[in-house]
């Protein structure tokens, strides 16, 4: 294994963060990370330092991989925090005067103001229950929205069968990934596709808004078979990853016992040095 240990700038003075390379088995070329206290006790997770720092510091945006912190999420937070801020100081109500009964009486008659009462019930609107229409093509507006990761790079998007064909002006794969995306967490309903052929002729007129922009489609039994066997293969890669990565922390484990107890020996060896010339 290749270590490579240096100071953290995102941490305060004394901190230092380790890098392992593994040059063998199944996880050859992977790095782990590590920080060290200025006392040297030893840190494996994000987890581990928020326990241990506890209020002393902010680790909300900390990457425990890069050991940076992150700008975007830390704008995010302090934008939060204000945003929290504003509406816990509120404007008070400076009106002292009696609110006034609205009725078609030419009298003006005060009435008794009730802000807060066990009995009050909060009443719904059924209007407002009810589904909103949705926009025609409204699906473009994800249009140019890309995944990324913590370390802020983006996510490589996923392939589409050939069976899925998306129906409308302007589109493109990455729109019909995200409709499709979008139908499947916002809509209990099934995703058939629009099923009506007139669309492809008219779609402003005839387009489903409940249904993703693409032609009807099938699943078949080999379709379902497909799926299942591409479930089984990642998860076999995830079950020799997992292993491969638990073979390697008992190795490190082992390696770093091993060092301890010859330096122990070291020193055991030094003070009898000391004693014999003393």
């Amino acid at each position: 294994m290749e270590r490579k240990r240096w100071g953290c700038s995102a941490l305060p003075n004394g901190w230092k963060r380790e890098e392992v390379t593994r040059k063998s088995g199944l996880s050859a070329g992977k790095s782990d990370v590590y920080y060290f206290s200025p006392t040297g006790k030893k840190f494996r997770s994000k987890p581990q330092l928020v326990r241990y720092l506890g209020n002393s510091m902010d680790l909300s945006s900390f990457d425990f991989r890069t050991g940076k912190m992150l700008m975007s999420k830390l704008n995010k937070n302090r934008q939060r925090i204000r945003n929290d801020q504003n509406q816990s100081k509120g404007k008070p109500d400076l009106n002292t005067s009696l609110p006034v009964r609205q009725t078609a009486s030419i009298f003006k008659q005060p009435v008794t103001k009730v802000t807060n009462h066990p009995s009050n019930k909060v009443k719904a609107d059924p209007q407002k229950a009810v589904d909103q229409p949705r926009q025609l093509f409204w699906e473009k507006k994800l249009s140019g929205l890309h995944a990324s990761d913590i370390a802020e790079e983006l996510v490589k998007t996923m392939d589409l069968p050939k069976g899925l064909q998306g129906v409308g002006p302007g589109y493109t794969d990455k729109t019909l990934l995200s409709a499709l995306a979008s139908a499947l967490h916002t809509s209990s309903a099934p995703i058939t596709g629009q099923l009506s052929a007139a669309v492809e002729k008219n779609p402003g007129v005839w387009l489903n808004t409940t249904q993703p922009l693409c032609k009807a489609f099938l699943v078949t039994d080999d379709d379902i078979r497909k799926q299942e066997d591409l479930v089984f293969s990642v998860r076999k890669r995830l079950e020799e990853a997992l292993m491969a990565d638990m073979l390697a922390h008992i190795e490190e484990a082992s390696i770093d016992a091993t060092s301890l107890h010859e330096e122990s020996n070291e020193d055991d060896d030094d003070e009898e040095e000391e004693e014999e010339s003393g």
